[in-house]
């Protein structure tokens, strides 16, 4: 062990901001010191005041050097960041000053890039001296912050024009105090938490602003560049674009500050003193968000953006009980400690709705779209903002809007009283505008550097997850490439959905948009086989998403099933899927209850059979296939058999003659679990030429894996963690039917992007893949609880797509019409509007980063608070003790009160 060096403990002594510690070398005031600053720095230090600038000649007569020694030993020290300096006095010299930890010496030695990553003790130390010093003092720190730390300043634009607001509450007024002195470098704390490898995917690069003498120091010595008045403001900009907090140093009166900070909650140490220990006024504005309820679509943008938690989802229809939303507790007249904490802030603010409730239309959509807001916007002839508001949790709206399964719909409250919207056949009308290629919405890069990442990502398999996947990394700003082994991208879209479901010109159009954004497509090579991931590790591949779906049909297992005339439904729909003259003759018999085998049969129509049947398991109320597609089938003449099981396909000359089924009694056993019980003695059998399988789709992993230290599971599915998808190959992730089994394309779509958020952190050194991530949990509203009067709701029956005139049995062709504008006027108006955000005002800090999200205007900031004090840091025990005894009363009246009670 190192000998405890004593000036390093009286200088963190010196300048430790814990009032009544004594300092050790267990304590990070020492260790953080220790590892940079040399005992002759020490000395210089030690000669100075805390804040009280000085100048080196006047220093090296108490440190006994020599003022040329002295000079040389504090520019040092500016460099590892235990100084800073500045040029306030009336001839403008040149003077030092030693800082107090935070804000101070802390923020600046972790500014020191290749001084942190050699001693990542400076970063544990930045990050125990902003929390230590705050723990007893948080709850009685009265609004305005008092001199303490960083100060929320709300988005310019979000300050009402009709509220009177002081000039130090408008970024615009710093920017003109400190007019061409401004320059740019990266957040400490985001720094700090990467080398922790606590980082949450907000990276560290040119974030933070330094204005005045300080964006000289921070130039200077290393830390940053110059910027101009319109490189601030695109700073400014592409923070709020990301949902970033502005932040000012509050330590130097109302006349001063030294930076502007752009910051997250999950990272930002200056933001956890509020949130961690519940103690808003440590960082809130004078303001605070109100939700008008009437405009707001429970679109859930606010939720997702609000670094408190402040704004969660929440209901707005009638209810029998009465919900009152919980307000969190304050320590305004309260005992305050540990108790009252909350340790897992960065996760707890992710939390999207109340335990009440909301809209069951996003709630049950596995991608979650705003279907309240995407629905409003169509009502308002929006279409183009309808678009763009559903690709950002689905890029593929035309193709769902054609196969989805419509969870929504079957969640619909709309469907406690008559019939649900018609949330598929809306999307479908919007998403029109991607097949016309100059009307497709093509997202634009976002991220928080405005430049590309040089980060290579490679996905295999070209369905709707890896595309997914693909869609929201390029947007993000990755270079990707996108391996797929058939000849054109698309997977089970293309090749396992018949035209008459899902056109082709459909998926192209919508694949297009990617070609469009960046996202490069290799098809015809197949990895594992034409290359490995390890080639392409050597190529400069930093991430693979692998979601090669499941691309194999599964055989049934009875006598028979090899003959002539047999084949799986999955080889079946790819074969009708690349040719066009794919012919059946005579009886064809499916066997399987789901929409797979419905397209099946539908397609074996087509193909010129003379008679289609199904044969499924399962009972008609239980069977998986959707109403409206069974419906359609035998509509078509396709004659549909429940409860019946394959006991063996009969054959003639080794082809197929007829199919024997007994009789099915039940599917599951009590626990739910596939175990199918017969009765042997009750068979019927179809004669047939055709026997296509339909019960289920098999993994091909041909060569993918090998060498990985990935794991296959249930079904051979690759095993993956349920959050990230990151496989037991760090770089590996998985998602989609390899992972799930054959699941809708809405649930790859979903999955691909929540892979797209695990991949970015992971490419990025010390970025967790879990703190701080939103988990999109939703919860459906009860809707036993709700009291809807009749006059409260448009009364319109709903709305049916037309069809075209052709015979269905005839052509390959989808005959569906999307519906009419006359319509979607109609239709959209039948929603309740069921969700709506809601504002706990006791966890808002007053950002304003809710009022850029919203595209319904339906969230302002609103004066609420006192007028924000800055102070002198030397000064905050003058605001301090009064509030803490004011504090202090309250608290023994309130204890006397419930005494008496």
């Amino acid at each position: 062990m190192a000998q405890e060096r004593e000036l390093i403990i009286k200088l963190g002594q010196k300048i430790t901001d814990r009032i009544g510690h004594k300092v050790t070398a267990d304590d990070p005031e020492y260790y953080g010191l220790a590892c940079v600053v040399t005992d002759e720095m020490a000395e210089v230090a030690l000669a100075m005041k805390v804040r009280v600038p000085t100048t080196p000649e006047a220093i090296a007569k108490k440190c006994g050097k020599s003022a040329e020694r002295t000079h040389e030993l504090m520019e040092e020290m500016s460099v590892i960041g235990l100084l800073e300096y500045n040029w306030e006095n009336a001839d403008h010299h040149k003077q030092y000053v030693l800082p107090m930890f935070v804000p101070g010496c802390a923020e600046f030695m972790n500014m020191n890039k290749e001084q942190v990553e050699t001693h990542p003790e400076v970063a544990r130390m930045f990050e125990r001296m902003s929390f230590l010093p705050l723990e007893k003092i948080t709850p009685m720190i009265p609004p305005g912050g008092a001199g303490v730390g960083m100060h929320v300043i709300p988005v310019e634009k979000a300050i009402p024009t009709e509220q009177k607001s002081l000039s130090i509450e408008h970024i615009s007024h710093w920017l003109k105090k400190y007019e061409g002195k401004y320059a740019v470098g990266a957040c400490s704390c985001r720094r700090s938490r990467r080398i922790l490898g606590e980082g949450c995917g907000h990276l560290e690069d040119d974030m933070c602003i330094g204005v005045g003498d300080m964006a000289d120091y921070i130039v200077e010595t290393g830390k940053g560049r110059y910027i101009d008045i319109d490189e601030v403001m695109e700073i400014l900009q592409r923070a709020e674009d990301n949902g970033f907090v502005h932040q000012i140093t509050n330590i130097d009166g109302e006349d001063k500050i030294f930076a502007i900070c752009n910051c997250c909650v999950c990272s930002c140490y200056a933001l956890r003193t509020s949130q961690y220990f519940n103690t808003p006024n440590m960082s809130r504005s004078s303001y605070i968000a109100k939700v008008d309820t009437e405009k707001c679509v429970a679109c859930g943008q606010c939720v997702e953006y609000c670094p408190a938690g402040a704004v969660k989802l929440g209901q707005k229809l009638c209810t029998k009980e009465p919900i009152e939303y919980p307000v969190r507790e304050l320590p305004d007249a309260v005992k305050w400690g540990p108790e009252k904490w909350s340790p897992d802030y960065r996760d707890e603010n992710q939390i999207n709705c109340y335990d009440t409730g909301t809209s069951p239309c996003k709630t049950n959509c596995p991608a979650h779209i705003a279907v309240q807001g995407y629905i409003k916007m169509a009502a308002q002839g929006k279409y183009m903002d309808a678009l763009k508001l559903i690709k950002k949790e689905n890029p593929f709206p035309a193709v769902c809007g054609r196969i989805c399964n419509r969870r929504c719909e079957d969640a619909c409250t709309r469907g406690e009283i008559d019939d649900p919207v018609a949330i598929d056949d809306i999307k479908d009308f919007i998403a029109q505008q991607e097949l016309k290629a100059e009307s497709r919405y093509v997202p634009q890069m976002l991220n928080q550097l405005n430049k590309p990442f040089a980060e290579k990502i490679a996905v295999i398999g070209a369905g709707p997850a890896g595309m997914s996947c693909a869609f929201y990394l390029t947007q993000k700003g990755y270079p990707v490439t996108v391996f797929e082994k058939a000849d054109r991208p698309g997977g089970m879209l293309m090749h396992g959905i018949p035209s008459f479901r899902l056109e082709k010109d459909v998926i192209e159009a919508e694949i297009d948009v990617l070609r469009q954004m960046g996202v490069e497509f290799q098809c015809g090579i197949e990895v594992g086989k034409d290359l490995t991931i390890d080639k392409l590790r050597e190529e400069g591949y930093k991430a693979f998403y692998i979601a090669i779906g499941c691309q194999g049909g599964r055989k049934i297992g009875v006598p028979g099933e090899e003959a002539e005339g047999v084949d799986t439904g999955v080889e079946f729909l790819y074969k009708v899927n690349s040719a066009t003259d794919i012919k059946l003759s005579g009886r064809t018999v499916v066997v399987g209850g789901g929409n797979v085998a419905v397209d099946v049969a539908r397609a074996a129509v087509r193909c010129g059979s003379s008679e289609v049947s199904m044969y499924c398991l399962e009972s008609r109320d239980i069977m998986p296939a959707a109403d409206d597609e069974v419906a359609e089938a035998e509509e078509e003449g396709i004659k549909v058999g429940n409860s019946w099981g394959p006991a063996e396909i009969l054959t003639e000359e080794g082809k197929v003659k007829a199919v024997v089924f007994k009789k099915c009694l039940s599917v599951f056993d009590d626990n739910g679990r596939f175990a199918p019980v017969y009765d042997e003695n009750n068979t019927i059998t179809v004669e047939c030429e055709n026997v296509l399988l339909s019960v289920g789709q098999s993994i091909q992993w041909g060569g993918l894996l090998e060498g990985s230290k990935v794991e296959l599971g249930r079904g051979n599915g690759a095993m993956a963690d349920h959050v990230t998808y990151q496989t037991a190959e760090p770089d590996i992730f998985v998602g989609g039917d390899v992972y799930t089994g054959p699941k809708f394309a809405i649930d790859a779509i979903a999955a691909g992007k929540e892979a797209s958020v695990s991949i970015h952190r992971f490419v990025h050194e010390g970025q967790s893949l879990t703190i701080g991530r939103n988990l999109r949990q939703y919860i459906e509203l009860d809707k036993k609880n709700l009291d809807i009067a009749e006059d409260s709701y448009d009364n319109s029956s709903r709305q049916v797509p037309g069809r075209n005139g052709e015979d269905a049995r005839s052509t390959f062709r989808d005959l569906r019409k999307p519906l009419t504008e006359e319509q979607i006027a109609i239709e959209t108006a039948r929603c309740l509007g069921c969700g709506a955000s809601v504002v706990d005002y006791n966890r808002c800090i007053g950002c304003g980063v809710c009022t850029t999200k919203c595209e319904f205007d339906a969230i302002h900031l609103n004066r609420e608070l006192e007028a924000s004090k800055m102070m002198r840091s030397e000064d905050k025990m003058k605001a301090i003790l009064p509030y803490a005894a004011k504090r202090q009363i309250k608290i023994m009246r309130n204890k006397k009160a419930n005494k008496g009670r």
